[in-house]
């Protein structure tokens, strides 16, 4: 193989994938709509998965885990913009962040409900 025309990826070794169909689809659409943001998610999350900041921090509770492939793994968020989310999970084993969920608006999964 010569190389030419490979892809040349990142050097964090980090692979960022779609869980699922529709995270696919919303990634694309999001992408068309923001690109820059998208740019720097990517960065962000193929750059330390695991940073803690204003933007990128596990989810918690029953959402904080996730079965992926039979293998339950740690689920985070990322603010993308400034209503919009990514939910991923990390899988350490094969170094891959997948995107489970990608939402223009903030999911309602995530609200925190007033408990009187």
């Amino acid at each position: 193989m010569s190389g030419r025309g490979e892809e040349i990826r990142r050097p964090t070794g980090w692979v960022v994938r779609a869980a699922n169909a529709k995270a696919w689809r919303a990634w694309r659409e999001l992408r068309a709509q923001v690109p820059g943001n998208c740019d720097r998610c990517w960065l962000d999350l193929t750059g330390d998965p695991r940073r803690v900041d204003d933007r990128q921090h596990p989810l918690s509770g029953a959402l904080g885990t996730v079965k992926h492939d039979g293998r339950d793994l740690e689920q985070w968020q990322y603010e993308i913009t400034a209503g919009g989310r990514i939910w991923y999970v990390i899988d350490d084993t094969d170094k891959t962040i997948w995107l489970t969920k990608v939402a223009a608006g903030h999911p309602k999964e995530s609200e925190r409900r007033n408990r009187w």
